[in-house]
């Protein structure tokens, strides 16, 4: 990967971290972007491009495309875990913003980086789904609804940006290690009236290893799918999940 130009959204913390710093291991030129400037400060240090931006504000992403000497790599990673409950008393302000950020935002970016890959002679994109893009998920109906989203719009640029050179793929992961999944936690063990740790064992029993992935394994897919190792994957769901056999934790 060395001197590709990457871009990552939502790359201040979390899977976006680990995968910006996976691309500059490798000797890319990492911009990272975050709608919380505070996250950047990692990214400054170590020399990355930054940028502060709301993927779902068409303005935004507008000025951070055209910040960018040009193109290699997109990963579509920037998402919300939105509310948790059931349908019937999400509100419709907080299903807007779910699927705005997870799946507008995702279109919005690629819409802006096509023009710049094409100039590039190629390149790949990556868009972050979920193991919610392909199952369903109770009490997460915006999410599972925006990651379902993100899988077809996936599909459908796989085909249409193949002549030009441009392999489109998503990464689903699973249950991940982290502060953001300490948060879904809390939040179902709020909705459904029981204890985080018996929230936490049935995430772990929704898959067949067993266990949580990290976010460097992540991270490691999403390189390798932009690689020349990959160069003939494209229109793929990669499932780095232990094998998500549900999303149903009771």
């Amino acid at each position: 990967m060395s001197e590709q130009r990457v871009v990552v959204t939502g790359g201040g913390r979390g899977i976006g971290w680990a995968i910006a710093q996976a691309f500059a291991t490798g000797g890319a030129r990492v911009h990272v972007c975050d709608v919380d400037d505070g996250a950047l400060g990692p990214a400054r240090q170590l020399g990355f491009g930054t940028s502060v931006c709301d993927v779902a504000d068409a303005g935004d992403v507008a000025a951070l495309f055209a910040r960018l000497d040009g193109l290699d790599v997109l990963v579509n990673n920037a998402g919300i875990a939105g509310p948790t409950g059931p349908v019937d008393e999400v509100d419709p302000a907080e299903w807007d913003r779910t699927v705005a950020v997870n799946l507008t935002g995702a279109f919005l970016c690629t819409r802006a980086a096509v023009p710049l890959l094409r100039g590039a002679g190629g390149g790949a994109i990556v868009n972050i789904a979920s193991s919610a893009g392909v199952l369903g998920y109770p009490l997460r109906a915006p999410y599972a609804a925006a990651k379902w989203g993100l899988v077809g719009l996936t599909k459908t640029l796989a085909m249409e940006l193949g002549p030009a050179g441009i392999r489109v793929n998503a990464v689903n992961p699973g249950p991940v290690e982290g502060e953001r999944m300490q948060r879904v936690i809390a939040a179902e063990a709020a909705a459904t009236g029981r204890s985080p740790d018996e929230v936490r064992a049935g995430y772990l029993a929704q898959t067949s290893l067993g266990a949580f992935v990290t976010p460097a394994e992540i991270a490691a897919a999403v390189v390798w799918l932009c690689s020349p190792a990959a160069a003939k994957v494209t229109g793929q769901v990669l499932g780095v999940d232990g094998n998500t056999e549900t999303l149903r934790t009771t």
